[in-house]
This record gives structure tokens, sequence and C-alpha cells, in this order.
């Protein structure tokens, strides 16, 4: 990976974050660094399995009174999008019974796909213990958790609410499930297949090779959004990343300016946030609608003008810089726009 490709990825994973309702271009937090980025990934690990009261999944059954095991899985699973699923059993499971999910994928890594399990009783969502099918790419992955259900049985299913998020691109993942029942017998479930999918991104207007000058009126750019999936994003976010290094010194905010177009209000300033650890920048955007959330079917856009600014340091020849969109966790799309100073 080159430095460029390198900062591009850290800054844009850093700058994808929620936009404050009545902020035109609010840029989130900087980074943390050294120790505490531990704590930081610790923070967000607990902020994703705390309690979602407003979330809290129905339990619903699935499957024929005929089946020891059954499994749902939603024909698609939008990227950056939690989706449900669950495992419903009908036959009684002893303590120290273990239910398995077979997962292949095509595509994408199954080190890419997240799957939880809801626990009624402390009413969060779990990860499954994981094991990869190795290799750089594994194209192969087992998800299991303990389970106990001693009374389950036609009349009585138990149901445990499962969701997934793929993190990474398009593709289809098939996902075979079974339990091992304490008691030496394992029942198994037809396998079912979903496809992976994204909104496509189109950008236009920023050529390879660009050149701002500095004092100059800079350079256009946008980003146009589809929602080609059949599910709602609830919290688009998007961001711009820059980067650049001279010999004694870097760009900071000071020496770039950030304009987006926003319908009924024209060009606004967007404010640029150094982002701690390492010399850049970057800044939240919004939609020129305003509006975050894009129904399936619906676009997006995003107008940008970047320029730099006459006072930057002459010794800073190049820069990197990059525009990702995503959800206020992941992105599902980036793209570099690197520029020359003059």
């Amino acid at each position: 990976m080159t430095r460029g490709a390198a900062a591009l990825a850290a800054g844009l994973a850093l700058a994808v974050g929620a936009i404050a309702p009545d902020q035109a271009a609010a840029a989130p937090a900087g980074p943390t660094c050294g120790g505490d980025s531990a704590s930081a990934r610790r923070a967000a690990a607990e902020a994703a399995t705390a309690p979602l009261v407003d979330e809290t999944p129905a339990l619903a059954a699935t499957g024929t009174a005929t089946d020891k095991i059954s499994s749902s899985l939603p024909g698609r699973l939008p990227i950056g999008l939690w989706s449900s699923s669950g495992v419903t059993l009908r036959t009684p499971v002893a303590k120290g019974g273990t239910v398995r999910l077979d997962v292949d994928s095509k595509g994408f890594s199954t080190d890419s796909l997240t799957v939880q399990r809801y626990d009624t009783a402390t009413r969060r969502w779990v990860d499954l213990d994981t094991r990869s099918g190795g290799g750089s790419r594994p194209t192969h992955g087992v998800f299991t958790f303990p389970v106990t259900a001693p009374a389950a049985g036609p009349r009585q299913p138990h149901t445990v609410a499962l969701r997934l998020q793929d993190l990474d691109r398009p593709g289809t993942v098939t996902v075979a499930a079974s339990v091992s029942d304490g008691r030496g017998h394992t029942y198994r479930a037809p396998a079912r297949t979903a496809t992976a999918t994204r909104p496509q991104v189109a950008l236009t207007g920023w050529q390879r090779g660009a050149t701002l000058q500095r004092g100059g009126t800079g350079r256009e750019v946008t980003v146009t959004v589809k929602n080609t999936t059949d599910r709602t994003y609830p919290a688009l976010a998007a961001s711009y990343f820059a980067f650049g290094v001279g010999t004694g010194h870097a760009l900071t905010p000071k020496d770039m300016t950030l304009r987006q177009y926003r319908a009924g209000r024209g060009w606004e300033t967007v404010p640029l946030v150094a982002t701690g650890c390492d010399p850049g920048m970057s800044a939240g955007l919004r939609p020129e609608s305003g509006t975050k959330a894009l129904a399936p079917g619906a676009t997006a856009t995003y107008r940008l003008k970047i320029a730099v600014n006459r006072g930057a340091p002459r010794d800073v020849k190049s820069a990197d810089a990059g525009v990702s969109v995503g959800t206020t966790q992941t992105s599902f799309f980036s793209q570099e726009l690197p520029f020359t100073l003059r």
C-alpha cells in the first residue's frame, strides 16, 4: 500500500461519522493516539453491544413443527446495515449444546462478516465465536454460540434472534445452521443464501493529475449516491480527507478551503478539522438536500469545491485526499482525489 493509500484509508475511516442535525458540515472528532486507541476500541465495542431498548428483536419462530432446527436469512444484506436473522430449535438441547453456522462467501472474505445473537437475559447483542477458514482472503468461516433449551419441542420452539452485517463488498453468502444437542446428536437445517449489496456511487468532475493553484478558485467534484438496495440507509454519512507533507511543513486546516453546495443556501464553507495523530484533516459532509436518510431508489448528491489557500507552505508540492460514503460506522465507498500544488 502506498503512503497516499494508507493515509486515505486511515483518514477516511476516522472521518466517517454522524453529523449534528443543526450543522451544515461539522467534522467528527479526531482520532485517539497511542494508548488511547485501545480504550477507544473498547468503548466502540461496548457501544455496539449495549442494551438497545428500542431495537429489541421480535423472536419469531421459523420453519415447521417437524424441523429439529430451522433458520432464516433475508435475500439481501445491504453493506453497513444490520440484517435480521434467526435460528429456531424444536428439539431439547441440554446444557453444553452448541449452535453452529457454517458460512461460505463469494466476492468478499468471511472475516468481514459480523454475526451477533441477542441475549434476552442481558438485552445485549453479543458477537458469536468465530473461526476463520484460513488464507489471506478466506471464504469459509464458522460462527458458534452456546445454547440451552431443555424444553424445546414442536409445541414450544426456542428461537434465538441473530443479526448479520457485511462490512466489505458485494457478493453472496451461504449460511448452513446446525445444532449439537449436548446428548451426542447433531441436527442440520437447509443452507440459505443471501446477496450482499450496496448503493451505487458515481464521482464526476475530478481529473487524474489535478492541480490546485495556491490562492485559486479551486476545483469542483460531485459525488452521487443512489440507493439500489431494498433497505433504507437511515443515517448516510460522507466525509472528505486531505493529507499533504513537505520537507519541513504539512498542510493544516487553515491552508485549505472546502465548500459544499446546499439546496436553497448556495455554497457554504465546511470546517476542516485536524485529525490529531498525523498531519491531515477531515470534514463531515451532508447531502445537498440536507436529508441523511436514503430510501430505496433515492439519490443523494454531494457537490464540493476544494481550494488551497495562498498561504499554504511552499515546500508541500502534493497532497493525498479523498472522499468516503457509508454509514456512521463503516464506509461502503471511497475514492482517492490526490492533487498537485502550484
